[in-house]
């Protein structure tokens, strides 16, 4: 009897353990910026100020703009070799090199069909995705062959957020979280209880609610709770596992710890 209850005892322990990710504080730097887009591995900067993307090392910093296409939608470096600039007003994507040289520009309003795109986020090889607003789809574009690689089923409510890495792409909804290969399969799908904002890193998704974040590990349904202190979220994003939020004014850094 007594071991029995050794055993529930620990059961619980363990369950409850998993009821929340802790996030322990590591640094804090300040920043000045419109938009912070990502900090990789060696502490690159990418972020955005009156429209213009900074990239700054510990070396230099250089820029790009395009003013001629007016206010940046949204900027994606996951690849810092194709980095995606979506100027959301002229229906265009701008793909710039690790140098911020434009390599590559799609104008959706040129194409045959015309895509009108609501958002963007990066695929594999010469593909973005991007969602048809007309269509209410999500399809894989190879931009270089001006090709649709694959798409999905139509989606019935409205869109809040995209994210992707090579292999998957993540379509959050107002009524759920849908996830799909690049097959354009849906590999499943969860209720969205009112989270606005989403952001990947190997696979494990990290949601925004309110002023909290909350974390679904890769192949689990389960949402669990990030406890952090009360901050103001303005950004956030995942390298490996650390966690960068932003505020517009200070970058604070801290380790998921993640079972």
């Amino acid at each position: 009897m007594k071991y029995t209850y050794y055993i529930l005892l620990f059961y619980s322990i363990s369950i409850f353990a998993q009821e929340s990710v802790e996030a322990k504080f590591i640094d804090k730097t300040d920043l000045k910026a419109e938009t912070l887009i990502s900090v990789d591995n060696f502490g690159t900067q990418y972020y955005l100020k009156n429209d213009v993307i900074h990239k700054k090392t510990n070396v230099k910093t250089i820029t790009y703009n395009n003013l001629q296409l007016g206010t940046l939608q949204s900027a994606n470096a996951f690849n810092p070799l194709k980095i995606n600039l979506f100027y959301k007003d002229f229906n265009t994507v701008i793909i710039l090199d690790n140098r911020l040289a434009e390599i590559f520009k799609i104008d959706f309003n040129t194409l045959s069909p015309y895509k009108n795109v609501s958002h963007i986020s990066t695929g594999h090889d010469n593909t973005i995705w991007v969602f048809n607003q007309d269509l209410q789809k999500l399809e894989l574009f190879d931009y270089k062959t001006r090709t649709t690689r694959a798409q999905t089923v139509p989606v019935q409510s409205a869109v809040l957020d995209l994210t992707s890495n090579y292999n998957s792409c993540w379509l959050l909804t107002e009524d759920f979280l849908y996830v799909y290969n690049y097959f354009g399969s849906l590999l499943k799908k969860v209720k969205n209880n009112g989270y606005t904002a989403l952001v990947e890193s190997n696979e494990n998704i990290i949601l925004k609610k309110d002023h909290a974040l909350f974390f679904m590990k890769r192949n689990k349904d389960e949402i669990l709770p990030i406890i952090t202190p009360n901050l103001l979220i303005n950004q956030f994003f995942v390298t490996n596992e650390t966690l960068y939020i932003y505020n517009s004014e200070i970058l604070q850094q801290f380790q998921l710890k993640i079972n």
